[in-house]
């Protein structure tokens, strides 16, 4: 009888930790994964964080090293992309002219930067080589312009800064992170990088871009750099998805199993779109957390397993001085409440919706997240005064 195949496609975290996942469930068979990048499976943080700056090693960013795919019996492929999936026949189509069948398929292609129409020049980040590129930058050239105040835009901002370069950041909404975090918490991301020095333009546009390195806003103002990047957003890789007549609206649409409309394809990562049993509705979160966690749900529906996905979205950053976690969503918010120092930048930020915790974000505070997660999953009223009082340890505060 012949070994059952699965197939991955996406060699980034979500690909490797899903090959991971199927050996630690005890399948035997045979397990292939394909990735347009020649590295191996790596985590992506690290690129506008600590490899950034300096402070990894290159070997430190990869999920596994070689020895360890070769005694999994899982086959890489790298620099390899997948074309096209043929859904009747079970098969995959490859940039090198070949192909490969699948019993089941995983999904993990990932997102690729937005970019800015008609910016000849401009540079992004994503892999491993533009991480580098940027390191160099650091080196030799005396400012730097971002485009975006996103996690990206503001991680780039703050790397720059400390290895001492003049740092110009344009947005085109009033504060950072609007979307994200909500204007409460945005004013605070915005305070850190003009304390640090940041040349910070809020709510204004790109008109244009010259030669990658001077740029006009729509208030009027010019300026120049060395270099300019954008951090403005990313956008989910669905084009296989699309081709093959699979559901898709910004990203893969799958179950809360991880599940596609194809009972044989499963996707996760930054590309799927799952539903949300807690949330009650589909969200596509771009952050690390799912592509760690997502391919353990995935791999036991690969399997044959009922498993869903359930975990709160959960993000985290480090800039300057700052290190903060975040757990929930904060959309539909009506208040935030404080708990601790804010200006002293130690403190835990709470979003209520009608008194109720729907997301939370420490701040130079740690070992807080499974309380606050408590709190969201609980959807129990709170009394605001009690969750800002910090003689309340957060596992005691009950009902309002």
């Amino acid at each position: 009888m012949t070994s059952p195949t699965f197939l991955i496609i996406g060699a980034g975290l979500a690909g490797a930790k899903a090959a991971e996942a199927l050996r630690d469930k005890g399948f035997d068979g045979e397990i292939t994964i394909v990735g347009d990048e020649d590295h191996l499976p790596y985590d992506r943080p690290p690129l506008s964080k600590d490899y950034l700056a300096g402070n990894a090693a290159r070997d430190s960013l990869y999920v596994h090293d070689a020895t360890w795919y070769a005694e999994q019996r899982i086959e890489l492929r790298p620099g390899v992309r997948a074309t096209a999936i043929d859904r009747a026949s079970h098969r995959v189509w490859l940039s090198d002219g070949g192909g490969l069948g699948y019993d089941k398929l995983l999904l993990a292609t990932g997102a690729r930067p937005r970019t800015l129409p008609g910016a000849a020049g401009v540079h992004y980040l994503r892999r491993v080589e533009d991480s580098d590129w940027l390191k160099g930058l650091f080196t030799t050239a005396a400012s730097l312009a971002v485009i975006g105040a996103g996690w990206i835009g503001l991680e780039i901002a703050a790397a720059a800064r400390q290895a001492g370069l003049d740092v110009t950041v344009a947005e085109a909404l009033p504060l950072p992170l609007l979307s994200a975090l909500g204007r409460e918490v945005g004013a605070v991301f915005a305070d850190l990088h003009l304390q640090h020095g940041v040349d910070l333009h809020l709510g204004v546009r790109v008109e244009s871009i010259e030669r990658g390195k001077r740029a006009t806003l729509s208030n009027g103002w010019e300026f120049e750099a060395d270099a300019i990047v954008a951090g403005i957003g990313a956008q989910p890789n669905t084009g296989l998805a699309r081709a093959c007549g699979l559901r898709v609206g910004n990203g893969v649409l799958v179950d809360a199993s991880l599940r596609t409309s194809d009972p044989d394809i499963f996707a996760a990562g930054d590309v799927a779109n799952a539903y949300h049993p807690l949330l009650g509705r589909h969200l596509r979160v771009e952050h690390w957390a799912n592509a760690l966690n997502q391919p353990v749900v995935a791999a036991a529906g690969m399997l044959g397993k009922d498993e869903v996905y359930e975990k709160l979205p959960y993000f985290y950053t480090d800039q300057y001085d700052l290190g903060m976690e975040f757990v929930g969503s904060v959309e539909g918010y009506d208040r935030v409440v404080y708990r601790g120092d804010v200006p002293g930048r130690e403190f835990i930020a709470f979003w209520l919706k009608e008194n109720r915790v729907v997301a939370g974000m420490n701040v130079n505070v740690w070992d807080v997240v499974e309380p606050i997660g408590a709190l969201i999953r609980s959807g129990r009223p709170v009394d605001p005064d009690r969750l800002a009082d910090l003689g309340r340890p957060l596992e005691e505060i009950g009902a309002a």
